[in-house]
């Protein structure tokens, strides 16, 4: 027998579920590349990852390149790239930079809903 508890929790279940989908399916690949032939590790920290390279390490994939795909809903948002956990830099490949209050410059990333 179902309680009026269980049905809510179900339901409460169902819901996030849909949430998430529907959260999935607004979100667009961004792909990102980067060359840099001394790097040992480059990781993407901005204002979709709340500042913290380690939650976005970039995949080295030889001859000194690296990449990472995003999945971000539409917007703009700042970045800078993580060079061996310690150097901070904008994205060469940027087409915008804006200043950051440590006197360097943010990458700016504005992806679009599709048309």
């Amino acid at each position: 027998m179902k309680t009026k508890n269980s049905k809510t929790k179900n339901s409460n279940s169902t819901n996030k579920r849909r949430f998430v989908l529907l959260q999935r399916a607004r979100t667009h690949t961004v792909h990102i590349e980067f060359s840099d032939s001394v790097a040992e590790s480059v990781a993407i920290a901005g204002t979709f990852n709340d500042w913290r390279p380690e939650v976005t390490p970039m995949m080295a994939v030889g001859q000194g390149r690296w990449v990472k795909d995003l999945a971000l809903p539409a917007g703009t948002y700042e970045y800078c790239l993580v060079l061996d956990a310690c150097k901070w830099a904008p994205d060469p490949q940027a087409g915008e930079t804006a200043p950051n209050p440590f006197g360097g410059f943010n990458s700016v990333l504005k992806v679009s809903e599709p048309a």
